[in-house]
């Protein structure tokens, strides 16, 4: 039996919006590429086509990668559970820094939809490791490359 993937909604949403451009747009695009190589003459020395059928095996290895985490795929939809205060994947976590007072806000999210330039971290990082099961006013410490980092649960919203 595989392992479910745990997702958002809109991770969910992203995966399929890829896969739908990998086949309709990509695949179509490099299957020609292939076939214009093709009428160059020597396959052997011409390296549009090799480079073309390079790209096609990436994209064909993304598609089987996307359709088999989208059928393993446990949506997670926080807007449709009732908010107890409790850290879960998918909630929206502020904390405060107990060493240097700084407020940051966290959504813990499946690993494909993790992106800290997005404020949006794995639920397997240390941080929402330690986070998991907490619930407002409690506290978590991370073990961090820098040390330990004690931080405050503010707020736990489910966005």
């Amino acid at each position: 039996m595989s392992k479910r993937i745990p997702m958002t909604v809109n991770g969910e949403a992203a995966l399929k919006l890829e896969l739908q451009n990998l086949k309709g747009v990509q695949r179509p695009n490099v299957i020609a590429a292939i076939a214009e190589a093709r009428e160059h003459g020597d396959l052997k020395e011409n390296a549009e086509y090799h480079a073309a059928r390079e790209q096609q095996s990436f994209i064909e290895g993304r598609i089987q990668e996307l359709e088999a985490k989208l059928s393993n795929a446990q949506v997670i939809d926080v807007l449709k559970m009732n908010n107890t205060g409790k850290v879960i994947f998918g909630a929206t976590v502020t904390l405060l820094n107990l060493e240097n007072d700084v407020e940051t806000t966290y959504q813990i999210v499946g690993e494909d939809e993790a992106d800290i330039r997005q404020n949006k971290i794995s639920f397997s990082s240390p941080l929402a490791r330690a986070l998991i099961g907490k619930v407002e006013g409690d506290e978590a410490n991370v073990t961090t490359p820098a040390g330990m980092v004690e931080y405050e649960i503010l707020a736990v919203e489910y966005r």
